[in-house]
């Protein structure tokens, strides 16, 4: 049996960009996973997990595991509590971002379907993301729409 612990203190990798700080472990692999994506995201106070955004072709579910984050969805900003999940559909009705307005560290996990080509869109920033295969891949990119071409442009 492969197991990880939810409250445990190691982490993979750490963002350090100011007003989106937070540590993460992707775990999915280390329990055997291969459809679903689980990553535990720490947030120090003040901080926000990403940028407002939705998905096209996956779906997102989202556990508090402890402390009270906001979370900004279309519908407005909801304070969650241990033991929320909630899913964040395909599409705009999906739409979400989640902040540490508290004074302690806010725990949460991201589960996600691993469906690719992937898009997520940007609603505030009007940019598309596209995820061809993985993180990092040659063929991926994020871009304004405003950057668009005709379908016939450079064709001969």
């Amino acid at each position: 049996m492969k197991r990880f612990n939810l409250y445990g203190d190691e982490w993979e990798r750490e963002r350090d960009r100011e007003g989106y700080r937070w540590r993460a472990t992707s775990f999915g692999p280390a329990i055997g996973a291969s459809l679903v994506g689980a990553t535990v995201y720490e947030l120090p106070p003040g901080e926000k997990s990403f940028p407002y955004h939705y998905e096209w072709g996956n779906e997102e579910w989202l556990l508090v595991v402890s402390g009270r984050p906001t979370l900004h969805t279309p519908e407005g900003e909801h304070e969650l509590e241990p033991g929320d999940v909630v899913c964040f559909p395909e599409g705009p009705e999906g739409a979400h971002q989640v902040q540490n307005g508290t004074d302690e560290p806010v725990r949460i996990v991201f589960l996600s379907t691993k469906r690719f080509p992937a898009v997520a869109v940007y609603p505030d920033s009007d940019k598309l993301g596209i995820w061809i295969a993985g993180e990092g891949k040659q063929d991926s990119l994020i871009a304004r729409r405003d950057s668009a071409v005709d379908y016939w442009d450079g064709e001969r």
